[in-house]
C-alpha cells in the first residue's frame, strides 16, 4: 500500500521532467533549424511581398494572396493561379498545369520518404509543406546528434512556409500603397538556390551526386529545350542517383 502511494507522488514529478524534456529537445530544433533557413527568409519574404502586390494590383483583397499561401504554398503556382482567378473556371486545365509545373514535387517525395520514417504524425505536415528549399536543407544537412531530426524538418518547413505567407500578407495589405515594376523579381529565388548550391558543394568533400545533377540536367537541357527538360532531367536523375546509391553511401561514410 506505501508502495503504491509512493509511485503516486512520483509519477507526476516524472511526468513534469518528461514534458520539460519535450520542450527542450523542441525548443533546441527550433534553434538549430532557424540558421539554415534564414537565407530562405530574405528571399521568400521578399518574393511573397512582390506576389501580393501583383495580386493587389489585379483588383484582389489582401486576404487572397494570405489564404493562397497558407493554403496552396507553391511559389511559382500561385503566380500562375491568379490567371484562373480571373477567367472562367476549368478545373481539368488548372489540374494539368498545375502537375506540370510542381511535377518535380513527385521526386522531391519520393527522395524523402526514408527521411520522414519514424517521425510521427508531423510528417503530414512536412508532406503538405514540402518545397524546394525545404527539400534542399531537409535531404542535404548534418542534423546534430543531440537534436531530434523530425523537429528540427518540422521547423525547417514550417519557419520557410510562415515566410512566404508573412511576405504574400505584406504585400497583399500594403500594395495599394506601393507602385513599382515587380518585372524580373521571379530571379530571387533562382539566385537563391544558387547560394544553396554554393553552400552544399562547399560542404561536401566529394561532388559525385552534384556532378551528376548538373550533367544530366545540361545534357536534358539540350536535347529537350528550356520549356520541357525538367521531368526528363528529374527522371534521370532519380534513376542515375537511385543506380549509383550504394557507391554514394560508401562514399559517405569512408568521408565522414
Amino acid at each position: 500500500m506505501n508502495d503504491s502511494k509512493k509511485s503516486l507522488q512520483i509519477n507526476p514529478l516524472r511526468i513534469s521532467n518528461h514534458m520539460n524534456n519535450n520542450k527542450n529537445q523542441i525548443w533546441m530544433a527550433f534553434r538549430s533549424a532557424f540558421p539554415y533557413t534564414a537565407p530562405i527568409f530574405a528571399g521568400f519574404v521578399f518574393l511573397g511581398i512582390a506576389y501580393g502586390i501583383f495580386m493587389n494590383s489585379l483588383g484582389f483583397n489582401a486576404i487572397y494572396p494570405i489564404l493562397m499561401s497558407l493554403f496552396i504554398f507553391a511559389g511559382s503556382m500561385e503566380f500562375v493561379a491568379v490567371n484562373f482567378l480571373l477567367v472562367a473556371f476549368n478545373p481539368i486545365n488548372a489540374l494539368f498545369l498545375t502537375l506540370m509545373v510542381n511535377a518535380r514535387h513527385l521526386f522531391y517525395g519520393i527522395s524523402m520518404l526514408d527521411k520522414y520514417r519514424g517521425i510521427g504524425m508531423k510528417k503530414f505536415y512536412m508532406i503538405y509543406g514540402l518545397c524546394d528549399e525545404s527539400f534542399s536543407i531537409n535531404s542535404t544537412v548534418n542534423i546534430p546528434r543531440n537534436v531530434d531530426k523530425g523537429w528540427f524538418m518540422f521547423f525547417v518547413t514550417l519557419l520557410n512556409h510562415s515566410y512566404w505567407v508573412i511576405g504574400s500578407a505584406i504585400g497583399g495589405i500594403f500594395g495599394s500603397l506601393v507602385k513599382f515594376n515587380t518585372e524580373g523579381l521571379d530571379f530571387v529565388m533562382t539566385a537563391l538556390f544558387v547560394v544553396i548550391f554554393i553552400e552544399q558543394w562547399m560542404k561536401e568533400k566529394k561532388h559525385l551526386s552534384a556532378l551528376v545533377g548538373v550533367g544530366l540536367s545540361a545534357v536534358c537541357l539540350i536535347i529537350f529545350g528550356g520549356n520541357n527538360f525538367i521531368i526528363p532531367a528529374m527522371l534521370t536523375i532519380l534513376g542515375m542517383l537511385t543506380v549509383l546509391r550504394k557507391h554514394l553511401e560508401k562514399t559517405e561514410v569512408d568521408t565522414i
